[in-house]
């Protein structure tokens, strides 16, 4: 873990979202994806804890060697201003952080399955699994054509790419619960990985669970300080007797778990069953994001319904 000033290279949007890549060899050179930094805000600010940002890429050759990128959705004060942030200005930066995701020793076809900006780590993953002789095969989810984080970048990387979004403007219109089965079965897939909202997730680790696939998710929570002191971040995790839970840190034992350890039912419970006659609360049609954060990964979506045409 390093605590740098890094020099903002570049700030660009991509649909509804920005990504800043900034020069810092110390972390660029140790960071693995799954992994996220910490950025400090403005002293004169009233937004005074750092926010976290998973890497979405970090470049260790050629002429961008160094360099390190993360992509964000602006969603509140904080956000609002790293998006002010232009080329040259500098940002106080600690990382990497947490624990990343493990490349699979003997299986060979990773799934990686993403939300909004959330892909951006699994597109830094597809690049280091495919560096390693690995297949790879996506499926990337957006609420619109704005909430896809650079497709152009996934098509590359992957060698079945399928794009969904909420409204039918970009790709198939559908959900990652609906397309995950047939796409699974039709790539032969025999590692999963996630990244996104809770809802996701959970729907992830249910399907792998069913047809005996190991997966690993990266989750999103809110953190106070990044590594492990303030304990704001604690997920519930099973324990190897399968009795009962602990609830350890996102920040430092995560962000990545092994999907069949996370107690997903402490962690977000079901909402009871609601009569067939009784009526609905208010705006309870209307699309939530209850999953989201101001920090790492900003902008993945919960789980809502839709007409799929995806089957």
């Amino acid at each position: 873990m390093k605590r740098i000033s890094a020099e903002v290279l570049s700030s660009r949007t991509f649909g509804d979202h920005q990504s800043i890549t900034i020069v810092a060899p110390e972390i660029a050179e140790r960071v693995r994806p799954g992994q996220f930094v910490q950025v400090a805000m403005p002293p004169d600010r009233e937004f005074i804890l750092r926010r976290p940002f998973a890497v979405a890429k970090a470049s260790r050759e050629g002429g961008w060697a160094g360099t390190l990128e993360f992509a964000f959705r602006s969603q509140g004060a904080a956000t609002d201003w790293l998006g002010s942030v232009r080329a040259h200005q500098f940002l106080d930066v600690i990382g990497p952080l947490g624990k990343g995701f493990a490349a699979p020793k003997s299986r060979t076809t990773c799934l990686l399955v993403g939300e909004s900006v959330a892909i951006g780590q699994l597109y830094f993953l597809a690049e280091e699994l495919r560096g390693q002789g690995k297949r790879v095969d996506m499926i990337v989810w957006g609420r619109s054509q704005g909430d896809v984080y650079k497709p152009i970048e996934g098509k590359r990387l992957a060698q079945t790419f399928a794009l969904l979004t909420g409204d039918g403007s970009m790709g198939l219109r559908g959900s990652i619960e609906q397309a995950l089965p047939g796409i699974a079965e039709r790539c032969g897939s025999d590692v999963i990985y996630a990244a996104g909202s809770r809802s996701m997730l959970r729907a992830v680790a249910r399907f792998a669970q069913e047809v005996h696939i190991p997966s690993q998710v990266a989750v999103q929570e809110s953190m106070g300080c990044g590594w492990g002191q303030c304990f704001t971040c604690v997920i519930p995790m099973v324990r190897r007797d399968g009795a009962h839970y602990d609830n350890v840190r996102s920040c430092t034992e995560g962000p990545v778990f092994n999907s069949s350890r996370v107690a997903w039912d402490v962690w977000f419970p079901p909402e009871p069953a609601r009569p067939i006659d009784a009526p609905s609360p208010q705006g309870a049609d209307a699309p939530t994001d209850p999953d989201t954060v101001d920090g790492q990964a900003a902008g993945s979506p919960g789980s809502t319904s839709m007409e799929g045409d995806v089957r």
